[in-house]
């Protein structure tokens, strides 16, 4: 019997911590960190639709948003500013991951594993998607320096700022209106958000 332990991996996605090169005042593992990019992924595809006439895939945007740390269950989490200080780093970080992928799809039934083949890495069929769950991706990490700064945890203020700039930089209209109708909230108490 084949040993099918794709799903039992999904779930050590809890033990792999996030921020390792900061000081954190709550960790955050990447299973909340994936269902967080989900949301968000889920919310810049129903933007794009209700709010910009498109045509999105929202519920394919959080399925992706899902699944899109999942090579680090092998990998751990290798920090930004290791993971591109340089093309070298970049392009053999790229390797490993394709490696981790091939390892966790070992652990489906052959004719189930095209099905996560392609929400496991990109792909270029869904490129156009891809930028939008990097959005997410990074308008995570923006709520997680936010949260941190709220704490009184200075450590995240520069990554707050350098974050922001990097979702802009993205130019994707969905993800300014995120940032401009959606995002104040995270800053304030659960109080202010109810009222």
């Amino acid at each position: 019997m084949q040993d099918n332990h794709f799903y039992a991996m999904l779930s050590r996605m809890k033990y792999i911590n996030r921020w390792g090169l900061m000081r954190n005042t709550r960790s955050e593992n990447i299973c909340e960190h994936s269902l967080d990019v989900a949301f968000i992924a889920h919310a810049l595809g129903i933007i794009n639709n209700e709010e910009f006439g498109g045509n999105l895939n929202a519920e394919r945007l959080a399925v992706l948003g899902m699944y899109h740390d999942v090579t680090e269950i092998i990998t751990g989490d290798m920090p930004t500013p290791v993971k591109y200080y340089n093309p070298l780093i970049r392009n053999a970080y790229k390797e490993v991951e394709t490696v981790a992928k091939n390892e966790l799809l070992e652990g489906l039934p052959d004719n189930m594993r095209h099905v996560y083949n392609c929400v496991l890495m990109e792909t270029d069929e869904e490129e156009e998607l891809w930028r939008y769950v990097k959005a997410a991706d990074k308008m995570s990490a923006l709520i997680k320096c936010i949260e941190e700064k709220r704490t009184g945890n200075m450590d995240f203020a520069e990554a707050e700022q350098s974050t922001r700039k990097a979702v802009k930089d993205m130019h994707i209209p969905e993800a300014d209106y995120f940032m401009e109708h959606f995002l104040p909230a995270y800053e304030k108490t659960l109080d202010e958000s109810t009222k």
